[in-house]
């Protein structure tokens, strides 16, 4: 029994020995980021701005590498099938990692069992415009015309299953009306269709809507944030403009491989976090319409459970699927 428990005690000494070199000698070669989506976009914009801060606080090349497909799912699962080693990072998305399991039938990934957070990057607004000819000057007219003309009036977004759509079928589920989405290949293509009167509302993100915003072609009803943000300071939220209890806040952050060492989650997070904090990339992603965060792990996983929850119950109810 002595030589048995000599043994056991050997092989832990041996095991925390290697896991301490481990951390020590943590990273040793260079770490990959895997961005699901195109590239010049602005998550993969966020990754490599952030990427090009961490690789000198790590002392290793930070490599992107854009895996776009599938809604984000190709990525997703390039990313879960990688060694737990802290040498593979994802950037996950609300879209992918909230919004995806309930929408696609079935995924090569499990959102919570295969990943482990790091952190909260940042969240990106989204905005409400319609036509400046637009009778409608608010939330509650909005309301009260969807009301009044059930499944007249057409909404776009950037296409079906992202953000700005469950935006649009929240707002019909919590007010109880009907519209009629319009899918399109991005929010940019959606305002040139606004613009041009063919739809009557669209969900946007802020940066593509804001110059036509600044210059009256566009009418601001609301932002699906909790609470207003600085690039639209006298624009409400929904839920001030009438719909109480409306939020829809996409975000974009860090995770990797589930079983990766705690040790290396945290010095990835120490280097996210103080990339997040140097002011020159928060100008140039507040310029980009991002909101930095950096939180900690626990609070990123919190949000991904809430968000999961949410948004699972937003596609039941509306019925949308993906196949």
């Amino acid at each position: 029994m002595r030589a048995l428990l000599k043994s056991i005690i050997a092989l832990c000494t041996i095991f925390g020995v290697a896991s301490s070199a481990f951390s020590q000698a943590y990273p040793s070669r260079p770490i990959r980021v895997v961005v699901p989506f195109a590239s010049a976009g602005p998550p993969d914009i966020l990754a490599r701005v952030l990427g090009e801060k961490m690789s000198v606080a790590l002392g290793q090349p930070v490599v992107i590498e854009n895996r776009p497909g599938a809604g984000g799912n190709i990525g997703y699962a390039a990313a879960a099938k990688a060694a737990p080693d802290g040498y593979t990072v994802l950037l996950g998305s609300i879209n992918t990692h909230a919004i995806n399991p309930s929408l696609y039938a079935s995924l090569p990934f499990d959102p919570v069992k295969d990943f482990q957070p790091v952190t909260l990057l940042a969240r990106v607004h989204n905005v409400l415009v319609v036509n400046r000819s637009s009778p409608i000057k608010g939330v509650r007219e909005l309301i009260a015309e969807a009301k009044a003309r059930p499944g007249r009036l057409t909404y776009g977004s950037a296409g079906n299953g992202t953000t700005l759509h469950l935006a649009g079928e929240l707002m019909k589920l919590s007010a109880g009306i009907d519209m009629v989405h319009v899918p399109y290949k991005s929010a940019p293509e959606s305002i040139t269709d606004l613009l041009a009167s063919r739809i009557d509302l669209s969900f946007a993100g802020v940066p593509p809507a804001m110059a036509f915003i600044r210059d009256g072609r566009l009418t601001a009803l609301a932002v699906t944030a909790p609470a207003r943000i600085p690039q639209l300071p006298d624009v409400p939220t929904v839920a001030e403009a009438g719909l109480t209890g409306y939020e829809v806040v996409a975000w974009n952050g860090f995770l990797v491989p589930a079983g990766t060492p705690q040790s290396v989650v945290e010095r990835l997070h120490a280097a996210a976090v103080k990339a997040l904090s140097e002011p020159d990339v928060r100008e140039r992603l507040v310029s980009l319409g991002f909101e930095p965060v950096g939180s900690s792990a626990a609070e990123f996983a919190k949000v991904i459970d809430q968000d999961i929850g949410k948004f699972s119950r937003v596609v039941k109810q509306s019925g949308i699927k993906i196949e």
